[in-house]
């Protein structure tokens, strides 16, 4: 039976809307602001929709992305997962938006470490290992400085030459500084991150690791801004 899947990903201002049919993908939406995402989304939801000739109760999947990323994007994208899971009686699956940036990576290295812009000086990571059944992360996601972020990478680098993945170029003009070039591949992918969550979501589903509105949640692998402030009264 075929999978119909709405994907979102509002985590950055670089967000996106897709439909897939199992992995294909039927259509999909994107555009960049300086706000985030989740303020458009909304209207390109339903555009994409009028234009596919869909309705929401017809998904059989909600996936979304679970961060990192912007703390109010990522709670918008959610929360409206969530509604539609609830409300259509359907399952919904949240997905790293670090793992949807590292499935793109077309290089044949064993590690790939994808990256995304953190702000204030910082960016996400993760350190996926590709395995027999794909990409899988091991240990933890984090925030960490370029510097911080060197150190990492060459501790994971002795297993020999890995990628480094990012959709932003701007990315690795903050970290070239810190680390030797020699020692990593950098691969730039899409930052349209919907239909590679909607992707995995789907793989998800055959494995059976989808959850309900209830246990989805976010990853936002930092803290918010109120949380550091009432740690530091």
């Amino acid at each position: 039976m075929l999978v119909l899947i709405l994907s979102l990903d509002t985590s950055s201002p670089s967000g996106s809307v897709a439909v897939l049919r199992d992995q294909a993908l039927i259509g999909v939406i994107s555009t960049r602001g300086e706000e985030n995402y989740s303020s458009r989304m909304f209207r390109h939801l339903e555009f994409l929709l009028n234009d596919l000739s869909f309705k929401l109760a017809q998904f059989d999947l909600f996936a979304v992305s679970a961060g990192p990323g912007s703390f109010t994007g990522l709670r918008v994208g959610l929360t409206a997962a969530k509604g539609w899971a609830e409300v259509y009686k359907k399952p919904v699956a949240g997905v790293s938006a670090l793992q949807a940036v590292a499935i793109q990576s077309s290089a044949k290295t064993s590690v790939v470490v994808p990256v995304l812009d953190a702000r204030r000086g910082q960016v996400y990571f993760g350190v996926y290992r590709r395995t027999v059944a794909g990409l899988a992360l091991e240990g933890d996601e984090f925030v960490v400085t370029p510097a911080e972020f060197a150190g990492k990478l060459h501790e994971n680098a002795k297993d020999g030459v890995l990628t480094i993945a990012t959709a932003d170029a701007e990315v690795i003009s903050l970290l070239a500084p810190h680390f030797q070039t020699d020692s990593a591949v950098i691969e730039i992918v899409s930052g349209v991150l919907a239909p590679y969550i909607g992707r995995i979501s789907y793989e998800r589903a055959l494995r059976g690791e989808v959850t309900d509105s209830l246990a989805l949640d976010a990853n936002y692998v930092r803290r918010t801004d109120a949380e550091m402030q009432w740690k530091d009264r």
